[in-house]
């Protein structure tokens, strides 16, 4: 629809990174016109996108209690209806070029089943605070690569460049602390796939309650990856420190390699080298979608579109489910999915001249409502679409934050695929308590040694 649109005009396709903070009477719109988190609270005007009531903050009665899976609240949600080969052209004008694509190339067995759209995001009330404090406030510094001024909340929830958008959603909430299963599986051509286990701790320090920017250590999180099948990867370890300014300080990362039982700086843990275990099917800066720094691109702020992107996943993420069940030849048993019409933000981000990455292009589909990036189109060098990524989340509701159930890298070019996030088989993720030694260099290379 028209409206869509209505926020394109009046933000200028800037890629140089500008002063974000705004004035106290736009400021003031968050929680009225605006959510607390800066998107449109207002249904569209036919209803087909509903207004924002405060989100999922009650567990049905499916929840058994902290810890255990996410169940699906919306028990008795039916498609509204399914888009597939026979009926694409409908519906094209909401769908991303990386969706057009995957309906191309598996046609005859790719479908996307719609579902009426409901707004279950939630954050808890000290990062809707901390968000209002931060629209007034919070800037980029270093070309982009500093965060300013901002804390525990949204930094930009009214952005005007797609710098910051970036922003909002390598530092939304994601629960203090948290341990999980981030389990991958690189699928051949022939539907055939190796599990590849992988448990991440994680402190989002950025998101602590009550902390003050100076107690950050110039850390917005701490991330140790430990990967313990197949055999021969076993006991490899990934240690991250991601920083705010990251002029001031690069990301550190440090290797444990159980083979030399020595725990090693890791500098190419970032940018385009190939992820974890990805058989290259994507790169260190896929991992959560996209992190890390963003210097080698020039980034525009597109505006916003209505498009069908995964929402409230819980289908897909129930422990009923094998992981046989879910990963099939060429993509997703997308019987499993769930899509609804959300505002997107649409940020493209190019190579800049003088760098390097194996991605010349990248468009990012952000959910306004969530900041969480659902949606990714990569270009290769000759301009043409190489891979499509997707996320497919839930809400935590007893959080309440969302929560990846499963994401997607398509390589449309080797008809493979890479499927990352998945838990079904394996504890649900939940919230774990940490301090700075737990994340110390010296305290991993112990654990390793053991």
């Amino acid at each position: 629809m028209r409206s869509s649109f209505i926020i394109a005009a009046a933000l200028c396709a800037v890629s140089f990174p500008a002063l974000a903070k705004v004035d106290a009477a736009a400021a003031a719109k968050l929680g009225k016109e605006l959510t607390p988190l800066g998107a449109e609270k207002a249904a569209s005007a036919d209803g087909s996108i509903p207004a924002w009531d405060g989100g999922l903050t009650k567990a049905p009665a499916c929840f058994k209690g902290a810890g255990t899976r996410y169940c699906d609240p919306f028990p008795d949600d039916k498609p509204a209806f399914t888009i597939n080969k026979a009926n694409l052209d409908q519906y094209k004008a909401r769908l991303t070029p990386g969706q057009l694509n995957l309906f191309a190339k598996y046609g005859e067995t790719y479908s996307m089943p719609v579902y009426a759209t409901r707004r279950s995001f939630a954050n808890p009330q000290f990062i809707y605070d901390a968000t209002a404090k931060n629209a007034t406030t919070a800037e980029l510094g270093g070309n982009g690569e500093a965060l300013v001024n901002a804390i525990t909340g949204i930094p930009f929830p009214i952005p005007d460049n797609g710098m910051e958008v970036i922003w909002n959603h390598k530092v939304r909430f994601r629960d203090t602390g948290v341990q999980r299963w981030n389990n991958q599986f690189a699928v051949t051509t022939a539907g055939d796939y190796n599990m590849v286990k992988i448990k991440e701790d994680a402190w989002f320090v950025y998101s602590t309650p009550g902390i003050s920017a100076d107690k950050l250590n110039n850390k917005i999180l701490y991330f140790l990856q430990n990967t313990t099948d197949p055999p021969r990867l076993a006991g490899t370890l990934l240690l991250v420190h991601e920083t705010m300014d990251q002029l001031k300080e690069p990301r550190g990362a440090w290797q444990y390699n159980p083979g030399q039982r020595r725990l090693r700086r890791a500098p190419t843990v970032a940018y385009d080298n190939p992820g974890t275990a990805s058989d290259s099917l994507r790169t260190n800066d896929q991992l959560d979608v996209f992190n890390g720094a963003m210097d080698r691109y020039e980034w525009k702020l597109v505006g916003k579109k209505d498009l069908y992107v995964p929402a409230n996943s819980y289908k897909i993420h129930s422990d009923k489910l094998k992981y046989k069940d879910i990963i099939k030849k060429g993509h997703l048993d997308q019987a499993l999915t769930r899509y609804e019409l959300r505002r997107t933000w649409v940020v493209d981000s190019n190579l800049k001249k003088g760098t390097n990455h194996i991605y010349k292009r990248r468009t990012f589909y952000v959910d306004e409502d969530s900041w969480q990036i659902v949606a990714v189109d990569i270009y290769d060098a000759r301009d043409q679409l190489w891979r499509v990524q997707e996320a497919h989340t839930v809400i935590a509701y007893d959080k309440p934050y969302q929560l990846p159930a499963i994401e997607t890298v398509y390589d449309l070019q080797n008809a493979r695929y890479l499927v990352m996030a998945a838990n079904n088989e394996d504890s649900e993720t939940f919230t774990k308590a940490f301090d700075e030694e737990f994340f110390n260099p010296s305290n991993i290379a112990k654990q390793g040694s053991k």
